[in-house]
């Protein structure tokens, strides 16, 4: 029995050796057979729904001293140099270049994706990506999102940077979240940032606008602003209020034109959840 074991252990270890070394000379012929095939062709994928970048643009990162790949032994291609190249164009997010034995190489490009473009008060224009990395505009391409302008202070000052202040944050968690909600995505045009460094949404729909104020409890603000579009707004209709304020998490403040007209102070303040939301009453919290 015991010389049975010692057998059997022999023979799977003269197996695991011959696969090993089999796959050694396999290793060794596929590096020589590497180094003399030529590259025939240069295959471009760009994943993603914009357009910042194109195939002319990843070809000429692509070239080698000014020489196109094509034409070049794969052994003499420096893959990690070329996904290295293509990662410092501020527009392509991830990159990853590979060869095939019949002499093709594959390049897989997955670009940024912006949520906000910001107009800062400096007169800088620049797009914030899903990642909240600043990145600058195309001269191509612009893309359809979420615009915030106003007083921010917010720069760009890398070809693809992270964010610095807290305004340009709390930006980046609003355009988020008004990106996912396919209601107020449709509702909101633009984000307006006043002198004191407040959020103001400009909806697409009559001129008032809707004072947000900070990041703070999105979900219960756009909830509350959600029943008062349903319940008051079509009652005195779309025009009557030229300010809404949401900046408390447990009311809506709405200010008529007319009030605006006769005492900039006159505010009605409204329980989203009350029946009483186009009337006339003293502060109503939850």
């Amino acid at each position: 029995m015991f010389k049975k074991r010692i057998w059997k252990y022999l023979l799977i270890s003269f197996a695991w050796t011959t696969c090993l070394a089999g796959l050694v000379l396999l290793m060794g012929f596929i590096e020589v057979k590497k180094g003399e095939v030529v590259c025939r062709s240069v295959k471009v994928y760009i994943h993603g729904n914009q357009y910042f970048i194109d195939r002319a643009e990843v070809n000429h990162i692509l070239l080698t001293n000014g020489r196109s790949l094509v034409g070049t032994r794969l052994a003499g291609i420096n893959i990690h140099e070329l996904e290295n190249r293509l990662r410092a164009n501020p527009f392509i997010e991830q990159a990853t270049v590979y060869a095939d034995m019949d002499g093709t190489i594959n390049v897989d490009i997955d670009q940024r994706q912006p949520v906000l473009r910001i107009l800062n008060r400096f007169g800088q224009d620049f797009y914030v990506d899903k990642r909240g990395l600043k990145i600058p505009l195309s001269d191509d391409f612009t893309a359809r999102v979420l615009v915030a302008n106003g007083y921010i202070d917010e720069v760009l000052t890398k070809r693809a940077d992270t964010l610095h202040t807290e305004l340009a944050k709390e930006l980046f968690t609003t355009a988020n979240y008004i990106r996912n909600d396919p209601f107020w995505d449709a509702q909101v045009a633009e984000v307006y940032v006043n002198q004191a460094r407040e959020m103001e949404l400009v909806p697409r729909v009559g001129d008032n606008r809707v004072l947000l104020g900070h990041a703070d409890s999105l979900a219960s603000k756009f909830s509350n602003l959600f029943i008062f579009y349903k319940k008051a707004l079509p009652r005195v209709g779309w025009e009557t209020y030229k300010l809404i304020n949401i900046k408390y998490a447990n009311q809506v403040i709405g200010v008529r034109k007319d009030s605006l007209l006769r005492d900039s102070s006159v505010t009605k303040k409204v329980s989203p959840g009350s029946e009483n939301l186009i009337k006339p009453t003293p502060i109503i919290k939850k």
